[in-house]
């Protein structure tokens, strides 16, 4: 392990001591968050972020002023006597935790070794909607540890409203140990990048081009339900041709070609795999869909808006009805529509919201507010 001393915050700021505990599995939205928010918090306290499974593009993305502690444990669950061992060695003044198995985890560790320093727990998902195919069995196993550890947790941070209510059904915490802080979606970096040039026969300069790009985002699997945004976008085509380009990579992407070729809309579907800045494409689409079946508060939603590109949803658990205002900012639609997402994309693109509009929506969403509630939440 790291000297858990050896981290020191951007402009000498040196008093206070925060532990960030982060289960890296991948490119995904929480590993890309909690990075922000690190990369934030380092200008005003030291930050110590202890990593299990340190790998995946974001990991690069950590700044040096950012003391990253790599776990040798492999999972949350054997890596409580690791933590407790940091927490013994340097006293950190509070401790923020991504995901659930790496939040009990953490109060296993602060309970063997009775520290006092307040212990929060950031749920970025829908848990009940992750949960509901799987058998009864299955979801009191992932349930029944957090109603009876959380309780020993300082609170959790959810990433929505709807993501707090859930929260408050599974655990039975009372209401105020629940808040609500918006992701830290929106940097400073984000314009700069979403400028950057793209290479791609489909996204000249918008003047030049025949039919309008459509773009997905995220990961290639069955949360983010790319086949209804596929079947929608082939029900489209004789009324409103138009491109798809879908940013992102997973294990369904075969599945996905294959359903293409089926609906005769291969040809007019890119698959653009994982891009280290999805902005620069984010930003040239004519719109955006995000046609997921659940979420906790989608940040590729977020970001679409904060460039200004209109954008339609489905209604899913959760976080879309509140960017959306209940479809003031863009239309929602059941999850599994493709028939009703069809015609809400061709209404977007026959009278899109002006981008003023769309990025007023999601002014919460800037990383410098989200780390300022962070830090009044941990008291720091």
């Amino acid at each position: 392990m790291h000297d858990p001393h050896s981290g020191q915050a951007s402009g000498g700021v040196a008093n206070k001591r925060l532990a960030v505990l982060l289960s890296f599995s991948g490119d995904g939205g929480v590993e890309r968050m909690v990075t922000h928010l690190c990369a934030e918090f380092a200008n005003h306290v030291q930050v110590d972020l202890l990593a299990i499974k340190a790998q995946g593009h974001h990991v690069s993305r950590i700044p040096p002023s950012v003391n990253l502690i790599r776990l040798e444990s492999r999972h949350s669950w054997t890596s409580v006597g690791e933590i407790a061992r940091y927490l013994r060695q340097a006293r950190p003044d509070a401790m923020l935790v991504a995901k659930d198995r790496a939040g009990r985890a953490a109060i296993r560790a602060r309970a063997r070794v009775g520290a006092q320093m307040p212990l929060w727990i950031r749920l970025g998902t829908n848990l009940s909607a992750a949960l509901e195919r799987k058998s009864a069995f299955n979801r009191w196993l992932r349930t029944a540890p957090m109603r009876r550890l959380y309780a020993l947790a300082s609170g959790v941070i959810a990433v929505s409203e709807g993501v707090r209510q859930d929260t408050l059904a599974i655990t039975g915490l009372a209401p105020e140990r629940v808040r609500v802080i918006r992701n830290p979606v929106i940097t400073p970096e984000l314009e700069a990048l979403a400028r950057e040039p793209v290479d791609h026969p489909w996204l000249p300069p918008r003047e030049q081009r025949g039919e309008p790009v459509i773009m997905g985002m995220g990961r290639l699997t069955r949360q983010k339900d790319f086949p209804t945004l596929i079947r929608a976008f082939a029900a489209m085509q004789a009324q409103r041709p138009a491109r798809l380009i879908l940013l992102g990579e997973g294990r369904d992407r075969d599945a996905l070609a294959a359903l293409a070729q089926e609906l005769g809309v291969a040809d007019r579907l890119h698959f653009a795999g994982f891009q280290k800045n999805p902005y620069a494409w984010l930003s040239k689409a004519d719109l955006f869909v995000l046609s997921s079946a659940w979420e906790g508060s989608p940040n590729a939603l977020t970001e679409a808006l904060a460039l200004g590109v209109p954008s339609v949803s489905t209604r899913c658990p959760s976080g879309p009805d509140e960017l959306l205002a209940e479809g003031r900012y863009g239309p929602l639609v059941n999850v599994g529509d493709h028939a009703a997402l069809a015609v809400a994309v061709s209404q977007v693109l026959a009278e899109p919201l002006a981008p003023e509009m769309l990025r007023q929506a999601v002014d919460e969403y800037r990383v410098e507010r989200s780390a300022a509630a962070y830090l009044r939440t941990l008291g720091l």
